[in-house]
Protein backbone atom coordinates (compact mmCIF):
# COMPACT_ATOMS: atom_id res chain seq x y z
CA UNK A 1 0.00 0.00 0.00
CA UNK A 2 1.27 3.44 -0.89
CA UNK A 3 2.55 5.34 2.06
CA UNK A 4 0.65 9.04 2.98
CA UNK A 5 2.61 11.75 1.51
CA UNK A 6 4.51 13.38 5.08
CA UNK A 7 2.29 15.68 4.95
CA UNK A 8 -1.41 16.16 4.31
CA UNK A 9 -4.94 16.95 5.24
CA UNK A 10 -7.79 15.27 6.33
CA UNK A 11 -10.37 16.00 4.46
CA UNK A 12 -13.24 15.27 6.96
CA UNK A 13 -11.81 18.04 9.52
CA UNK A 14 -11.32 21.04 7.00
CA UNK A 15 -14.05 23.87 7.80
CA UNK A 16 -12.58 25.90 4.64
CA UNK A 17 -10.82 28.86 6.50
CA UNK A 18 -8.66 28.91 3.73
CA UNK A 19 -5.45 29.77 6.29
CA UNK A 20 -3.64 27.38 5.00
CA UNK A 21 -3.48 29.11 1.73
CA UNK A 22 -2.59 32.50 3.25
CA UNK A 23 0.43 31.22 4.73
CA UNK A 24 1.54 28.13 2.62
CA UNK A 25 4.69 29.94 0.72
CA UNK A 26 4.44 28.28 -2.50
CA UNK A 27 0.98 28.04 -2.54
CA UNK A 28 0.59 24.24 -2.78
CA UNK A 29 -3.19 23.88 -1.77
CA UNK A 30 -5.73 22.78 -4.00
CA UNK A 31 -9.83 23.61 -3.28
CA UNK A 32 -12.13 21.39 -3.86
CA UNK A 33 -15.84 22.13 -2.70
CA UNK A 34 -14.06 24.49 -0.09
CA UNK A 35 -12.08 21.65 1.22
CA UNK A 36 -8.36 22.28 0.96
CA UNK A 37 -5.96 19.56 0.49
CA UNK A 38 -2.22 19.64 -0.29
CA UNK A 39 -1.17 19.51 -3.99
CA UNK A 40 1.66 16.93 -3.67
CA UNK A 41 3.68 17.81 -6.79
CA UNK A 42 3.84 21.58 -5.87
CA UNK A 43 4.54 20.84 -2.10
CA UNK A 44 8.17 21.57 -0.09
CA UNK A 45 6.75 19.68 3.10
CA UNK A 46 8.01 22.49 5.23
CA UNK A 47 5.20 21.51 7.23
CA UNK A 48 4.36 25.03 8.18
CA UNK A 49 0.52 24.61 7.26
CA UNK A 50 0.22 22.20 9.93
CA UNK A 51 0.98 24.82 12.40
CA UNK A 52 -1.34 27.30 11.33
CA UNK A 53 -4.16 25.02 10.69
CA UNK A 54 -6.60 25.87 13.60
CA UNK A 55 -8.77 22.51 13.49
CA UNK A 56 -5.92 20.72 13.08
CA UNK A 57 -6.90 18.99 9.88
CA UNK A 58 -3.39 19.46 7.99
CA UNK A 59 -1.06 16.77 9.42
CA UNK A 60 2.09 15.19 9.37
CA UNK A 61 2.49 11.76 8.87
CA UNK A 62 2.20 9.35 11.66
CA UNK A 63 5.16 6.45 11.37
CA UNK A 64 5.37 5.46 14.79
CA UNK A 65 4.17 2.05 14.19
CA UNK A 66 6.72 1.37 11.31
CA UNK A 67 9.68 2.74 13.39
CA UNK A 68 8.19 -0.26 15.99
CA UNK A 69 8.04 -2.86 13.37
CA UNK A 70 11.90 -1.81 12.64
CA UNK A 71 12.83 -2.38 16.54
CA UNK A 72 11.12 -6.07 15.87
CA UNK A 73 11.91 -7.23 13.07
CA UNK A 74 15.86 -5.57 13.49
CA UNK A 75 18.84 -6.76 15.45
CA UNK A 76 20.52 -3.22 16.21
CA UNK A 77 18.28 -0.33 15.68
CA UNK A 78 20.18 3.59 16.33
CA UNK A 79 18.43 6.72 16.49
CA UNK A 80 19.63 9.78 14.56
CA UNK A 81 18.84 12.56 17.06
CA UNK A 82 18.98 16.08 15.79
CA UNK A 83 20.35 18.55 17.76
CA UNK A 84 17.45 20.62 18.10
CA UNK A 85 16.39 18.59 21.04
CA UNK A 86 18.32 20.64 23.40
CA UNK A 87 15.36 22.93 22.58
CA UNK A 88 12.53 20.27 22.85
CA UNK A 89 14.22 18.74 26.12
CA UNK A 90 15.66 21.71 27.63
CA UNK A 91 15.07 20.46 30.99
CA UNK A 92 16.72 16.84 30.34
CA UNK A 93 20.37 16.08 30.59
CA UNK A 94 21.29 14.30 27.80
CA UNK A 95 22.35 11.54 29.41
CA UNK A 96 18.93 11.12 30.77
CA UNK A 97 17.35 11.12 27.00
CA UNK A 98 19.50 8.91 26.54
CA UNK A 99 18.37 6.48 28.60
CA UNK A 100 14.72 7.01 27.97
CA UNK A 101 14.98 6.68 24.25
CA UNK A 102 17.48 3.18 24.85
CA UNK A 103 14.19 1.74 27.09
CA UNK A 104 12.06 2.03 23.89
CA UNK A 105 14.57 -0.90 22.92
CA UNK A 106 17.11 1.08 20.66
CA UNK A 107 20.47 -0.60 20.93
CA UNK A 108 22.25 3.36 20.79
CA UNK A 109 21.48 7.11 20.11
CA UNK A 110 23.81 9.00 17.73
CA UNK A 111 23.96 12.87 16.84
CA UNK A 112 22.89 13.70 13.31
CA UNK A 113 25.29 16.37 14.25
CA UNK A 114 28.14 14.22 12.97
CA UNK A 115 26.65 13.72 10.11
CA UNK A 116 26.26 18.11 9.80
CA UNK A 117 30.34 17.93 10.86
CA UNK A 118 30.99 15.72 7.67
CA UNK A 119 28.54 18.27 5.08
CA UNK A 120 30.45 21.68 6.86
CA UNK A 121 33.99 19.75 6.38
CA UNK A 122 33.09 18.85 2.92
CA UNK A 123 31.47 22.67 1.46
CA UNK A 124 34.65 23.81 3.24
CA UNK A 125 36.67 22.12 0.88
CA UNK A 126 34.45 23.05 -2.14
CA UNK A 127 34.72 26.77 -1.38
CA UNK A 128 38.47 26.24 -1.01
CA UNK A 129 38.87 24.65 -4.97
CA UNK A 130 36.12 26.35 -6.38
CA UNK A 131 35.92 30.29 -7.11
CA UNK A 132 32.57 29.99 -7.80
CA UNK A 133 30.62 33.63 -6.51
CA UNK A 134 27.44 31.74 -5.71
CA UNK A 135 27.21 28.69 -3.57
CA UNK A 136 24.11 27.49 -1.89
CA UNK A 137 24.15 24.86 0.94
CA UNK A 138 21.75 21.47 0.91
CA UNK A 139 21.60 21.08 4.47
CA UNK A 140 17.81 21.61 4.42
CA UNK A 141 15.72 19.40 2.12
CA UNK A 142 12.77 21.64 2.39
CA UNK A 143 14.97 24.55 1.02
CA UNK A 144 16.41 22.35 -1.73
CA UNK A 145 13.06 21.25 -3.05
CA UNK A 146 12.12 24.96 -3.02
CA UNK A 147 15.01 26.24 -5.29
CA UNK A 148 14.71 23.67 -7.12
CA UNK A 149 10.90 23.61 -7.96
CA UNK A 150 10.97 27.19 -7.97
CA UNK A 151 14.00 29.07 -8.57
CA UNK A 152 15.28 26.42 -11.36
CA UNK A 153 18.19 29.02 -12.14
CA UNK A 154 19.90 28.34 -8.88
CA UNK A 155 19.61 24.79 -8.55
CA UNK A 156 23.30 24.43 -10.13
CA UNK A 157 24.59 26.97 -7.44
CA UNK A 158 23.07 23.93 -4.86
CA UNK A 159 26.33 22.47 -3.12
CA UNK A 160 25.94 18.47 -4.53
CA UNK A 161 26.42 16.57 -1.47
CA UNK A 162 23.96 14.79 1.09
CA UNK A 163 22.16 16.65 4.01
CA UNK A 164 23.22 16.23 7.37
CA UNK A 165 21.03 13.42 7.66
CA UNK A 166 21.67 11.23 5.27
CA UNK A 167 25.71 11.90 5.38
CA UNK A 168 24.90 11.10 9.43
CA UNK A 169 23.11 7.35 8.01
CA UNK A 170 25.60 6.60 5.95
CA UNK A 171 28.37 7.25 8.32
CA UNK A 172 26.58 5.06 10.68
CA UNK A 173 26.52 2.18 8.29
CA UNK A 174 29.80 2.46 7.48
CA UNK A 175 30.77 2.10 11.26
CA UNK A 176 27.96 -0.46 12.59
CA UNK A 177 27.42 -2.38 9.29
CA UNK A 178 24.60 -1.76 6.59
CA UNK A 179 22.24 -4.42 8.28
CA UNK A 180 21.57 -1.70 11.51
CA UNK A 181 18.27 -0.12 11.45
CA UNK A 182 18.30 3.97 11.29
CA UNK A 183 15.19 6.12 12.79
CA UNK A 184 15.36 9.46 12.69
CA UNK A 185 13.92 11.81 15.75
CA UNK A 186 13.56 15.09 14.86
CA UNK A 187 11.71 18.70 14.58
CA UNK A 188 11.31 18.51 11.10
CA UNK A 189 8.16 17.12 8.68
CA UNK A 190 11.09 17.16 5.35
CA UNK A 191 13.13 14.66 6.88
CA UNK A 192 10.00 11.57 6.40
CA UNK A 193 10.15 13.23 2.66
CA UNK A 194 14.20 12.23 2.53
CA UNK A 195 13.50 8.97 4.13
CA UNK A 196 10.59 7.86 1.38
CA UNK A 197 13.59 8.44 -0.94
CA UNK A 198 16.39 7.08 0.30
CA UNK A 199 15.12 4.14 1.90
CA UNK A 200 18.94 2.45 1.75
CA UNK A 201 20.01 4.63 4.23
CA UNK A 202 17.51 6.45 6.64
CA UNK A 203 14.11 3.57 7.59
CA UNK A 204 12.12 6.22 9.00
CA UNK A 205 11.98 9.70 10.44
CA UNK A 206 9.59 10.72 13.44
CA UNK A 207 8.82 14.25 14.62
CA UNK A 208 9.71 15.29 18.69
CA UNK A 209 5.88 14.79 18.89
CA UNK A 210 6.09 11.41 17.87
CA UNK A 211 8.60 10.73 20.29
CA UNK A 212 6.82 12.48 23.39
CA UNK A 213 3.47 10.43 22.71
CA UNK A 214 6.17 6.83 22.52
CA UNK A 215 7.24 8.00 25.82
CA UNK A 216 3.73 8.55 27.21
CA UNK A 217 2.35 4.87 25.48
CA UNK A 218 5.20 2.90 27.20
CA UNK A 219 4.99 5.43 30.69
CA UNK A 220 8.73 6.34 30.26
CA UNK A 221 9.34 10.34 31.90
CA UNK A 222 12.79 11.43 30.79
CA UNK A 223 13.24 13.76 33.69
CA UNK A 224 13.43 11.04 35.57
CA UNK A 225 15.32 8.33 34.41
CA UNK A 226 18.56 6.85 35.68
CA UNK A 227 21.37 6.88 33.45
CA UNK A 228 24.38 4.54 33.32
CA UNK A 229 28.19 5.29 32.43
CA UNK A 230 26.58 3.52 28.88
CA UNK A 231 23.81 6.11 28.30
CA UNK A 232 26.26 8.46 26.00
CA UNK A 233 25.89 9.15 22.16
CA UNK A 234 27.79 7.00 20.08
CA UNK A 235 29.89 6.66 18.50
CA UNK A 236 30.72 10.11 20.13
CA UNK A 237 29.52 13.51 20.72
CA UNK A 238 29.25 15.70 18.74
CA UNK A 239 31.09 19.08 18.60
CA UNK A 240 30.65 22.14 16.12
CA UNK A 241 27.66 20.43 14.48
CA UNK A 242 25.44 20.68 17.00
CA UNK A 243 25.36 24.58 16.16
CA UNK A 244 23.18 23.70 12.83
CA UNK A 245 19.96 24.24 14.74
CA UNK A 246 20.22 28.16 15.07
CA UNK A 247 20.48 30.41 12.32
CA UNK A 248 23.75 31.16 10.78
CA UNK A 249 25.04 27.55 13.13
CA UNK A 250 26.05 25.70 9.68
CA UNK A 251 28.35 29.10 8.49
CA UNK A 252 29.69 29.44 11.72
CA UNK A 253 30.90 25.53 11.59
CA UNK A 254 32.35 26.15 8.09
CA UNK A 255 34.56 29.08 9.25
CA UNK A 256 36.28 26.76 11.76
CA UNK A 257 37.67 24.81 8.58
CA UNK A 258 39.81 27.46 7.23
CA UNK A 259 40.45 31.28 5.75
CA UNK A 260 37.59 32.16 3.95
CA UNK A 261 38.17 35.85 3.97
CA UNK A 262 37.20 36.11 0.06
CA UNK A 263 33.77 34.56 0.88
CA UNK A 264 30.43 36.42 2.02
CA UNK A 265 28.29 34.10 4.76
CA UNK A 266 24.62 34.85 4.36
CA UNK A 267 21.75 33.10 5.94
CA UNK A 268 18.30 33.02 4.53
CA UNK A 269 15.59 31.67 6.83
CA UNK A 270 12.14 31.11 5.46
CA UNK A 271 11.02 30.52 2.07
CA UNK A 272 10.04 34.08 1.70
CA UNK A 273 13.27 35.47 2.49
CA UNK A 274 14.48 32.80 -0.15
CA UNK A 275 13.05 33.98 -2.49
CA UNK A 276 13.44 37.62 -2.05
CA UNK A 277 16.84 37.03 -2.47
CA UNK A 278 17.46 34.31 -5.42
CA UNK A 279 14.68 35.48 -7.47
CA UNK A 280 16.41 37.02 -10.74
CA UNK A 281 19.71 36.39 -9.34
CA UNK A 282 22.48 36.27 -11.73
CA UNK A 283 25.84 35.33 -10.63
CA UNK A 284 28.15 37.88 -12.97
CA UNK A 285 25.95 40.77 -10.50
CA UNK A 286 27.97 39.40 -7.57
CA UNK A 287 30.96 41.44 -6.93
CA UNK A 288 32.79 38.90 -4.56
CA UNK A 289 32.05 34.85 -3.61
CA UNK A 290 28.81 34.26 -1.41
CA UNK A 291 27.79 31.38 0.33
CA UNK A 292 23.86 31.32 1.29
CA UNK A 293 23.01 28.74 4.00
CA UNK A 294 18.84 28.51 3.46
CA UNK A 295 16.69 27.08 5.53
CA UNK A 296 12.92 26.41 5.21
CA UNK A 297 12.46 27.75 8.45
CA UNK A 298 12.53 31.08 10.75
CA UNK A 299 13.84 30.61 13.70
CA UNK A 300 15.95 27.07 11.64
CA UNK A 301 15.46 23.72 13.05
CA UNK A 302 15.31 24.54 16.95
CA UNK A 303 12.17 26.38 16.30
CA UNK A 304 10.62 23.94 13.21
CA UNK A 305 7.37 22.82 12.71
CA UNK A 306 6.96 19.77 14.74
CA UNK A 307 9.05 21.02 17.88
CA UNK A 308 6.54 22.16 20.68
CA UNK A 309 7.76 25.86 20.84
CA UNK A 310 7.24 25.92 25.14
CA UNK A 311 9.37 29.02 25.03
CA UNK A 312 10.72 31.99 23.01
CA UNK A 313 13.36 30.71 20.39
CA UNK A 314 15.81 32.98 21.62
CA UNK A 315 15.80 30.70 25.08
CA UNK A 316 16.26 27.65 23.05
CA UNK A 317 18.80 29.15 20.75
CA UNK A 318 20.97 30.00 23.50
CA UNK A 319 20.58 26.69 24.97
CA UNK A 320 21.95 25.35 21.97
CA UNK A 321 25.16 27.17 22.00
CA UNK A 322 25.68 26.66 25.93
CA UNK A 323 25.39 23.03 25.30
CA UNK A 324 27.86 22.64 22.13
CA UNK A 325 31.30 22.00 22.79
CA UNK A 326 32.76 24.09 19.87
CA UNK A 327 36.20 23.75 19.86
CA UNK A 328 38.50 27.21 19.83
CA UNK A 329 40.65 28.08 16.90
CA UNK A 330 41.05 26.37 13.71
CA UNK A 331 39.83 22.62 13.18
CA UNK A 332 41.15 20.26 11.17
CA UNK A 333 38.46 17.60 9.81
CA UNK A 334 38.51 14.63 6.84
CA UNK A 335 35.68 13.47 4.53
CA UNK A 336 35.38 9.79 6.05
CA UNK A 337 32.06 9.12 3.36
CA UNK A 338 30.92 9.88 0.10
CA UNK A 339 29.00 12.86 0.06
CA UNK A 340 27.48 12.88 -2.92
CA UNK A 341 24.13 11.34 -4.14
CA UNK A 342 21.91 14.75 -3.37
CA UNK A 343 18.20 14.35 -5.19
CA UNK A 344 17.41 15.92 -7.57
CA UNK A 345 13.65 17.76 -8.21
CA UNK A 346 12.42 18.46 -11.75
CA UNK A 347 11.47 22.31 -12.09
CA UNK A 348 7.85 22.87 -11.95
CA UNK A 349 6.56 23.78 -15.80
CA UNK A 350 5.61 27.68 -15.65
CA UNK A 351 2.18 28.07 -16.08
CA UNK A 352 1.08 30.88 -18.84
CA UNK A 353 -2.43 32.47 -19.38
CA UNK A 354 -3.78 34.39 -22.12
CA UNK A 355 -4.72 37.81 -20.85
CA UNK A 356 -8.26 36.91 -22.10
CA UNK A 357 -7.90 33.76 -19.75
CA UNK A 358 -6.97 35.68 -17.25
CA UNK A 359 -9.73 38.66 -17.57
CA UNK A 360 -12.61 35.68 -18.16
CA UNK A 361 -11.20 33.83 -14.44
CA UNK A 362 -11.30 37.60 -13.34
CA UNK A 363 -15.07 38.21 -13.75
CA UNK A 364 -15.48 34.71 -12.14
CA UNK A 365 -14.78 37.12 -8.79
CA UNK A 366 -16.95 39.65 -10.36
CA UNK A 367 -13.57 41.99 -11.18
CA UNK A 368 -15.07 42.98 -14.70
CA UNK A 369 -12.36 46.13 -14.86
CA UNK A 370 -8.69 46.57 -13.21
CA UNK A 371 -10.43 48.78 -10.67
CA UNK A 372 -12.19 46.24 -9.39
CA UNK A 373 -8.72 43.75 -8.89
CA UNK A 374 -8.57 44.40 -4.86
CA UNK A 375 -5.29 42.72 -4.53
CA UNK A 376 -6.51 42.40 -0.72
CA UNK A 377 -4.86 38.82 -0.14
CA UNK A 378 -8.25 37.52 1.86
CA UNK A 379 -7.97 34.62 -0.78
CA UNK A 380 -4.74 33.71 0.09
CA UNK A 381 -2.79 34.64 -2.84
CA UNK A 382 -0.65 37.90 -3.24
CA UNK A 383 -3.45 39.56 -6.16
CA UNK A 384 -6.62 38.98 -8.10
CA UNK A 385 -4.21 37.58 -10.83
CA UNK A 386 -2.64 34.72 -8.95
CA UNK A 387 -5.82 33.59 -8.03
CA UNK A 388 -7.22 33.84 -11.64
CA UNK A 389 -4.15 31.77 -12.29
CA UNK A 390 -5.06 29.05 -9.78
CA UNK A 391 -8.65 28.99 -11.14
CA UNK A 392 -7.46 28.30 -14.20
CA UNK A 393 -5.67 25.19 -13.00
CA UNK A 394 -8.66 24.23 -11.04
CA UNK A 395 -6.60 24.60 -7.69
CA UNK A 396 -9.14 27.67 -6.51
CA UNK A 397 -12.48 28.29 -6.46
CA UNK A 398 -14.66 31.92 -6.49
CA UNK A 399 -15.65 31.22 -3.40
CA UNK A 400 -12.36 32.12 -1.91
CA UNK A 401 -12.44 36.04 -2.76
CA UNK A 402 -14.28 37.23 0.09
CA UNK A 403 -14.67 40.43 -1.01
CA UNK A 404 -16.88 39.26 -4.17
CA UNK A 405 -18.75 37.27 -1.60
CA UNK A 406 -19.50 40.19 0.42
CA UNK A 407 -20.52 41.66 -2.96
CA UNK A 408 -22.89 39.16 -3.86
CA UNK A 409 -24.47 39.10 -0.39
CA UNK A 410 -24.57 42.64 0.03
CA UNK A 411 -26.55 42.80 -3.51
CA UNK A 412 -28.83 40.03 -2.91
CA UNK A 413 -29.59 41.94 0.56
CA UNK A 414 -30.25 45.06 -1.21
CA UNK A 415 -32.85 43.29 -3.66
CA UNK A 416 -34.57 41.51 -0.76
CA UNK A 417 -35.02 45.21 0.99
CA UNK A 418 -35.79 46.40 -2.13
CA UNK A 419 -38.79 43.75 -2.85
CA UNK A 420 -40.37 43.62 0.72
CA UNK A 421 -43.05 45.35 1.09
CA UNK A 422 -42.87 46.22 4.78
CA UNK A 423 -40.27 48.22 6.48
CA UNK A 424 -37.07 46.69 7.09
CA UNK A 425 -34.27 48.69 9.50
CA UNK A 426 -31.16 46.70 10.94
CA UNK A 427 -29.76 48.87 13.94
CA UNK A 428 -26.47 48.19 15.66
CA UNK A 429 -25.61 48.23 19.48
CA UNK A 430 -25.22 51.91 19.31
CA UNK A 431 -29.08 52.47 18.20
CA UNK A 432 -27.94 53.48 14.79
CA UNK A 433 -28.65 52.45 11.74
CA UNK A 434 -26.77 49.85 9.53
CA UNK A 435 -29.22 49.12 6.92
CA UNK A 436 -32.70 49.84 5.69
CA UNK A 437 -34.91 49.81 3.06
CA UNK A 438 -36.86 52.70 1.28
CA UNK A 439 -40.62 51.52 2.56
CA UNK A 440 -38.64 52.15 6.18
CA UNK A 441 -37.66 56.12 5.00
CA UNK A 442 -40.97 56.62 3.15
CA UNK A 443 -42.63 55.85 6.98
CA UNK A 444 -40.81 57.48 8.73
CA UNK A 445 -39.14 60.75 7.48
CA UNK A 446 -39.96 61.24 3.47
CA UNK A 447 -37.68 64.02 3.38
CA UNK A 448 -34.75 61.26 4.10
CA UNK A 449 -35.13 59.85 0.67
CA UNK A 450 -32.50 62.86 -0.95
CA UNK A 451 -30.61 61.86 1.73
CA UNK A 452 -30.89 58.16 1.39
CA UNK A 453 -30.25 58.48 -2.40
CA UNK A 454 -26.95 60.10 -1.80
CA UNK A 455 -26.13 57.30 0.78
CA UNK A 456 -27.94 54.26 0.36
CA UNK A 457 -29.88 52.95 3.34
CA UNK A 458 -28.99 55.85 6.03
CA UNK A 459 -26.06 54.34 7.55
CA UNK A 460 -25.03 55.67 10.67
CA UNK A 461 -28.63 57.76 11.08
CA UNK A 462 -29.90 57.47 14.64
CA UNK A 463 -32.91 55.25 15.19
CA UNK A 464 -34.09 57.41 18.33
CA UNK A 465 -34.72 60.40 16.15
CA UNK A 466 -36.63 58.62 13.54
CA UNK A 467 -39.25 55.76 14.72
CA UNK A 468 -41.11 56.44 17.88
CA UNK A 469 -41.00 53.25 19.50
CA UNK A 470 -36.81 53.39 19.75
CA UNK A 471 -37.56 51.69 23.39
CA UNK A 472 -38.29 48.17 22.05
CA UNK A 473 -35.28 47.77 19.64
CA UNK A 474 -33.73 48.84 22.63
CA UNK A 475 -34.97 45.95 24.74
CA UNK A 476 -34.21 43.63 22.38
CA UNK A 477 -30.42 44.78 22.24
CA UNK A 478 -30.08 44.61 26.04
CA UNK A 479 -32.36 41.06 26.52
CA UNK A 480 -31.94 39.62 23.64
CA UNK A 481 -35.89 38.07 23.53
CA UNK A 482 -37.58 39.52 20.23
CA UNK A 483 -40.57 41.44 20.63
CA UNK A 484 -43.84 40.98 18.10
CA UNK A 485 -46.67 43.37 18.59
CA UNK A 486 -50.03 42.69 16.64
CA UNK A 487 -51.52 46.80 17.00
CA UNK A 488 -49.31 48.77 18.85
CA UNK A 489 -51.24 52.84 18.21
CA UNK A 490 -48.53 55.76 18.55
CA UNK A 491 -51.09 58.42 18.01
CA UNK A 492 -53.04 58.40 15.22
CA UNK A 493 -50.92 55.15 13.98
CA UNK A 494 -51.37 51.57 14.28
CA UNK A 495 -48.22 49.67 13.59
CA UNK A 496 -47.39 46.10 13.38
CA UNK A 497 -44.26 45.38 14.29
CA UNK A 498 -41.77 42.24 14.69
CA UNK A 499 -38.12 42.96 16.60
CA UNK A 500 -35.31 40.09 16.04
CA UNK A 501 -32.04 39.34 17.17
CA UNK A 502 -29.31 39.00 14.10
CA UNK A 503 -26.06 39.31 16.82
CA UNK A 504 -26.73 39.05 20.19
CA UNK A 505 -26.65 42.46 22.37
CA UNK A 506 -25.33 43.81 19.38
CA UNK A 507 -27.39 43.55 15.76
CA UNK A 508 -31.40 43.84 16.11
CA UNK A 509 -33.43 43.90 12.85
CA UNK A 510 -37.56 45.81 12.67
CA UNK A 511 -40.04 44.75 10.04
CA UNK A 512 -43.06 47.77 10.45
CA UNK A 513 -46.07 47.39 8.95
CA UNK A 514 -48.62 50.23 8.85
CA UNK A 515 -51.89 49.22 9.46
CA UNK A 516 -53.61 51.84 10.77
CA UNK A 517 -56.07 52.24 7.37
CA UNK A 518 -56.44 48.18 8.10
CA UNK A 519 -57.18 47.83 11.64
CA UNK A 520 -59.63 51.32 11.60
CA UNK A 521 -61.42 48.99 9.22
CA UNK A 522 -61.60 46.33 11.59
CA UNK A 523 -62.60 48.27 14.27
CA UNK A 524 -65.14 50.06 12.37
CA UNK A 525 -66.63 46.72 11.48
CA UNK A 526 -66.39 45.56 15.23
CA UNK A 527 -68.49 48.78 16.36
CA UNK A 528 -70.79 47.73 14.25
CA UNK A 529 -71.30 44.56 14.86
CA UNK A 530 -71.38 45.45 18.43
CA UNK A 531 -74.29 47.85 17.58
CA UNK A 532 -76.20 44.95 15.76
CA UNK A 533 -76.15 42.62 18.21
CA UNK A 534 -77.43 45.39 20.98
CA UNK A 535 -80.06 45.99 18.87
CA UNK A 536 -80.92 42.13 18.97
CA UNK A 537 -80.86 41.54 22.11
CA UNK A 538 -83.11 44.76 22.84
CA UNK A 539 -85.82 43.37 20.78
CA UNK A 540 -85.39 39.83 21.68
CA UNK A 541 -85.96 41.29 25.29
CA UNK A 542 -88.93 43.37 23.76
CA UNK A 543 -90.80 40.30 22.33
CA UNK A 544 -90.09 38.00 25.43
CA UNK A 545 -92.00 40.80 27.36
CA UNK A 546 -94.42 41.01 25.35
CA UNK A 547 -94.98 37.55 24.75
CA UNK A 548 -95.38 37.27 28.44
CA UNK A 549 -97.89 39.76 28.49
CA UNK A 550 -99.88 37.99 25.77
CA UNK A 551 -99.77 34.67 27.88
CA UNK A 552 -101.17 35.84 31.01
CA UNK A 553 -104.03 36.91 29.61
CA UNK A 554 -104.91 34.50 27.22
CA UNK A 555 -104.68 32.21 30.11
CA UNK A 556 -106.65 34.29 32.33
CA UNK A 557 -109.32 34.44 29.49
CA UNK A 558 -109.64 30.43 28.85
CA UNK A 559 -109.91 30.09 32.31
CA UNK A 560 -113.07 32.16 32.92
CA UNK A 561 -114.73 30.32 29.72
CA UNK A 562 -113.87 27.20 31.74
CA UNK A 563 -115.96 28.01 34.67
CA UNK A 564 -118.53 29.87 32.54
CA UNK A 565 -119.54 26.71 30.48
CA UNK A 566 -119.16 23.92 33.31
CA UNK A 567 -121.55 23.04 36.01
CA UNK A 568 -120.97 23.69 39.64
CA UNK A 569 -119.61 20.29 40.29
CA UNK A 570 -117.06 20.45 37.02
CA UNK A 571 -116.12 23.77 38.09
CA UNK A 572 -114.70 22.59 41.64
CA UNK A 573 -112.74 19.79 40.74
CA UNK A 574 -111.02 22.63 37.67
CA UNK A 575 -110.16 24.95 40.67
CA UNK A 576 -109.01 21.94 42.83
CA UNK A 577 -106.80 20.41 39.88
CA UNK A 578 -105.41 24.27 39.48
CA UNK A 579 -104.69 24.65 42.77
CA UNK A 580 -103.13 20.96 42.88
CA UNK A 581 -101.24 22.08 39.42
CA UNK A 582 -99.92 25.42 41.25
CA UNK A 583 -98.89 23.47 44.58
CA UNK A 584 -96.98 21.15 42.24
CA UNK A 585 -95.21 23.99 40.79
Amino acid sequence: MELRKPVYTEKTECQDCFKCVRKCPVKAIEIDEGRASIASELCIFCGHCVGVCPVKAKKVRDDLGRAKNILRYKKSVYVSLSPAYVGEFSDVPSNQLIAAIKRLGFTGVSETSLGAQQVSARVAEQLHQSDAKLTISSACPAAVDFVQKYLPEQAEMITPILSPLLSHCRLLRKIYGNEIGIVFIGPCAAKKQEADRSPELLDVALTYQDLHRWFDEEGINPAEMMAVESDVFVPETASEGALYPVEGGMNETIRLYGDFKDVRFMTLAGVHSINRALTGLREEELNTRVFVEILACQGSCVHGPCTSKKRPYLLDELEVYSRAKVPTGRIERNVLIEMSGLHREEPLPVLSHTDEQIRKALQQVGAFQEEDELNCGGCGYDSCRSLAGALLVGRAEPSMCLSHLRKLAQKKANALLRCIPMSVVIVGADMKIIECNENFIRMFDEDALIINEMHLGLEGASLEKMVPFADLFHTVLQKGHDINRDALHINDKIYKITIFTIETNQVVGGVILDVTGTEMHREQIAQRAQQVIRKNMETVQEIAFRLGENMADTEILLRSLAYGFSSKENAQQLREAEDGADDTA
